[in-house]
Parts: structure tokens; sequence; C-alpha cells
């Protein structure tokens, strides 16, 4: 089983992204029973086993908030083509209700090597910047991580 890798944003892709979200951030916290940061890096966590990762990522980039669903809803359709247009595909884009405003849950496929990566991906402002939170596994995965992985990132992660 080959470690899941987890993409980098393509520039076009932030920049798009630096057009809109602006509630202050918390150090990430992954709660799912026994995933470590790697090599003590609190910003990447795995599970024991090695085939989920989630990543957090701070940009410089802009990123102001959403104050509506409409908003919301308008950057979304953008950023779902941004991310087909960069290559990814079965991409999915959608507003996901945080404290203080409304964040960006996009899912795609990516291909990295010859081997697909299934992402989830959270855009929020960190105080006028952007802040993503990554979730990926190999397309296939089956471990029990690849759920509570996707439901930490759609549901909890802020």
């Amino acid at each position: 089983m080959r470690a899941p890798r987890l993409p980098r944003l393509p520039l076009a892709t932030l920049a798009l992204a630096g057009t809109l979200l602006a509630a202050p951030a918390r150090a990430l916290v992954v709660p799912l029973t026994g995933w470590t940061p790697v090599n003590g890096n609190a910003n990447l966590w795995t599970d024991p086993q090695g085939a989920c990762l989630v990543r957090e990522e701070r940009h410089d980039q802009a990123f102001p908030a959403f104050n509506t669903l409409e908003e919301a809803r308008q950057f979304a359709l953008r950023l779902q083509n941004a991310l087909g247009r960069g290559g990814a595909s079965e991409v999915t884009a959608q507003p996901v209700d945080r404290p203080g405003g409304w964040g960006i849950l996009a899912a795609y496929t990516h291909d990295e090597g010859g081997v697909l990566y299934r992402i989830s991906q959270l855009y929020l402002s960190d105080e006028g910047r952007l802040r993503t939170i990554t979730a990926s596994s190999a397309q296939y995965e089956a471990s029990p991580c690849v759920n509570d992985m996707r439901s930490f990132v759609r549901y909890v992660a802020n």
C-alpha cells in the first residue's frame, strides 16, 4: 500500500480562493483514535496504518469571509470549475456552515504518478488569510480511517 499524498494547490486555485472567507482559526486537533502527528508535525496527521493523511496549511493568500450562503455558493462553483481545469476529476464543492461564517468543502480525485487519491479539502479564513485542511487516501482505500477522516473534515474541522 502506498502512503497517501496530498496535492499542492495550483497557484490559479489559490488566487481564486483568495477572492472570498474570516473567523479566527484554532490549532488543528485531529480527534480520531490512534491518529498521530507525522514526525512530530502538528499540521500533518496520519492514522495508525498510514492509509489516511490530514494536513493543515496556512497560506499568505488573502481570503475574506463569506457572510451569506449565496456568497459561499458562488465561490464553491468557481472553485469547482478551477479545480476541474487544474486537472482534478470528479470535483464537487459546497458551502459548509462554520462558527462565524461559511467555509467551502471541495472533494475531488487527484492523479499523482499514476496513483489516484481521493481528496477532501476544506477552505477557511484565518483572519483574512486562506487556511486549508486537506484529507487524502488512495481512491479505493477501504480502511475505517477513510470515513472517519472525511467526517472530521466535513463536520468538525474549523
